[in-house]
């Protein structure tokens, strides 16, 4: 798999690398390390990527997921690292619910579901990547995002969440907090940035965020300087997860109580309790070999394997539920209470 187009207008070679790559779906189950560890089932079902070592409980210092992971859902082969999202449902007229699948990304078609995995220096569109950052370490974890967000002020204290409604595969702007309003031709859009300053010492806190900051000033964007409790710069990591919603974009289908008919998994209906969690898994050095290396996107460090293994990688459920992908179900998994978004967008 090749992306050489992103780079095909660029006439400056690159100082460091910039990754974009695609991670197959590994399990869609009811468990969360990270937040509930050990729970079984946890309270909202996630779609989980990467290493297939995935268990209720991971405790860092016990759980090595390179060493422990016989392979991995991801394109890069040495990426044993674990990635999830709360999973998204779709609510009928007549309140039942099915699961809303994920799809890959243009130039990952043929993966299964999943979503694209970016790790940056610098934003997206600078080809350059000048800057230096150091790779995350063995037992690293974060997560961004609060799924008890309910109100766009709430939200906006993770600036880098938000929803793009597709119009077609290329689309990615215009960006907004709460979910599209409106069907969305090739499907909604999930962007997830994690902040970009460490604290330097640990490797993950309480609220598995507090260790990490956002710039002191300007962002992630404008190359914002790291605030002086959050000296080191790590690379962005980003998501890009595509529902794909061909299935559920006639209005006819959807509710006729004015509310929009899309729902997280943990029963947020306003799209403000958008969250992500990573758990860092690269085989020894690897990640820093790339992240050091002048190439953008298509990286010679960086060992790959095909669609074909990527999409191979995959546990059984631990939780044994009916998660809505077949048959309408007649509420969410776990029954989380609902909070619901007026087709205008109000709450």
């Amino acid at each position: 798999m090749q992306w050489t187009s992103l780079a095909a207008l660029a006439l400056v070679a690159p100082s460091h690398a910039l990754i974009r790559f695609g991670c197959s779906q590994l399990v869609v189950d009811r468990l969360d390390p990270l937040v509930n560890p050990g729970s079984n089932p946890s309270p909202h079902l996630h779609q989980i990527l990467g290493g297939n070592s995935f268990q209720p409980s991971m405790k860092p210092v016990e759980h090595d997921l390179a060493k422990l992971s016989t392979c991995t859902s991801c394109q890069p082969s040495e990426d044993f690292s674990n990635y999830w999202t709360a999973a998204l449902y779709f609510r009928s007229r007549n309140g039942t619910f099915k699961r809303v699948p994920q799809k890959g990304n243009a130039g990952f078609e043929g993966q299964n579901g999943g979503m694209t995995v970016y790790y940056m220096q610098n934003q997206l569109a600078d080809y350059q990547q000048k800057a230096k950052v150091q790779s995350f370490k063995p037992g690293f974890r974060m997560l961004i995002g609060d799924p008890a967000a309910d109100t766009k002020a709430k939200a906006d204290k993770f600036p880098q969440l938000t929803y793009t409604c597709l119009q077609d595969m290329s689309t990615r702007f215009p960006e907004t907090k709460n979910f599209p309003t409106k069907p969305c031709p090739a499907g909604i859009m999930v962007n997830l940035r994690f902040p970009t300053c460490w604290d330097g010492v640990n490797l993950d806190s309480p609220d598995h965020i507090s260790h990490m900051a956002y710039p002191a000033s300007g962002n992630f964007e404008s190359q914002g300087p790291c605030p002086a409790s959050h000296p080191v710069r790590m690379p962005q990591v980003m998501y890009e997860v595509i529902f794909e919603t061909k299935d559920f974009n006639a209005k006819a289908d959807w509710p006729t109580d004015n509310t929009q008919p899309f729902v997280w998994s943990f029963g947020d209906g306003t799209g403000y309790g958008n969250h992500g969690d990573y758990v860092f898994g690269w085989k020894d050095d690897s990640l820093q070999k790339i992240m050091d290396e002048a190439c953008y996107v298509n990286c010679k460090s960086m060992k790959t394997q095909s669609m074909d293994a990527m999409n191979a990688c995959a546990i059984k459920n631990v939780v044994d539920e009916d998660i809505g992908d077949k048959d309408w179900i007649a509420e969410i998994p776990g029954a989380p209470p609902m909070k619901l978004q007026a087709a205008d967008g109000s709450v």
